[in-house]
């Protein structure tokens, strides 16, 4: 039986080395610095499936998380029993309704009790619902939105993609929360002054492509300090973005273009092929998280790998860990 006392070094965790490779190194170093950390009380919600329970024991074990389970006891235990798992390092909150349950998260969170929710097995429409709600929810002046942090073997450095996964047609000053919230997360995850490409089909403004207009009305706000804490440069077409080669054939001049940290995508469903396209063709590793809450947000999926699960807590961790940092500077 496995027990959330147990040290597991991810490195040589045989599951999660046969996912890695010596192409795929900022995870690891990712898992490291959010281990040095300590683990972040989360609420961990509806975990009622195999991957949601073994999600948070797996984070539990190398030190990630400490799991607070929300949802029917009784129920959490049997398919803990049926997985072989000891939930004796787990607080438990005894709630039989899934909406209730992602109800209480919230309440946690608003408290300070937790620092972090983790979706389980519930529907991601109540799990979000609550975290959205005006009365009760953890909303802040910012829009949530979706980051996929990429490990791509045939680019230097990690990709940060926004957003692929909540808004859907984000508008102007949407696309400023967008922005800023991945900006954070990469400062969080250790690149400063980020390099951030607005991404649309050209790299130069057209009246009838808004995408255009919307890019450089983002880098005027940017230089006006309505986006804080990286370097931003659009239109770019993707191939400017990534690559100095195409970018010098086009003859833009721009730090960003060709060395992009940050991906801006002009919709979700632009942003969302990105990022599969980079995890089934290129190879890529990936992780996700939501911001803009007064916590971060842990967005998984039934299909994502143990890698990639451990990977999305350690996003939170660091994420958690540049917030407070944030406080306690405004607060000297």
């Amino acid at each position: 039986m496995t027990t959330l006392t147990e040290t597991i070094d991810p490195d040589n965790d045989a599951s999660t080395a046969s996912e890695e490779n010596a192409e795929h190194r900022f995870f690891a170093d990712v898992l490291k610095k959010a281990q040095s950390l300590g683990p972040l009380p989360t609420a961990v919600v509806y975990p009622l499936s195999d991957v949601a329970l073994l999600g948070a024991v797996e984070a539990a074990q190398i030190g990630l998380l400490q799991p607070v389970l929300i949802g029917p006891t009784t129920a959490i235990q049997t398919k803990a029993d049926t997985l072989g798992l000891d939930l004796g390092g787990c607080t438990f909150h005894d709630i039989e309704n899934d909406v209730a349950a992602a109800q209480q998260a919230t309440k946690l969170a608003r408290e300070g009790q937790v620092k972090a929710l983790m979706k389980g097995s519930l529907h991601t429409d109540h799990f979000m619902g609550a975290i959205v709600s005006r009365q009760e929810g953890l909303r802040t002046e910012r829009r949530l939105s979706h980051v996929y942090v990429m490990d791509v073997p045939t680019y230097p450095k990690p990709l940060f993609i926004s957003d692929a996964a909540i808004n859907i047609y984000p508008d102007l000053m949407v696309k400023r929360d967008i922005v800023q919230n991945a900006i954070d997360l990469a400062i969080a995850c250790g690149t400063p002054n980020p390099k951030v490409a607005i991404l649309s089909a050209f790299e130069t403004v057209k009246s009838k492509l808004p995408s255009t207009l919307e890019a450089a009305a983002l880098c005027k706000m940017a230089d006006r300090g309505q986006i804080t804490g990286g370097e931003l440069d659009g239109p770019l077409a993707f191939d400017n973005a990534i690559s100095v080669d195409a970018a010098r054939t086009k003859g833009i001049v721009s730090n960003v273009a060709g060395n992009a940290d940050i991906l801006i995508a002009p919709d979700l469903e632009a942003g969302n092929i990105l990022a599969k396209q980079l995890s089934f063709l290129a190879n890529a590793k990936a992780a996700g998280i939501v911001l803009g809450a007064r916590v971060p947000v842990i967005l998984t999926s039934r299909a994502d790998t143990k890698a990639t699960r451990l990977a999305s807590c350690a996003l939170a961790c660091l994420l958690n860990a540049y917030q407070q940092q944030q406080l306690d500077g405004d607060h000297v």
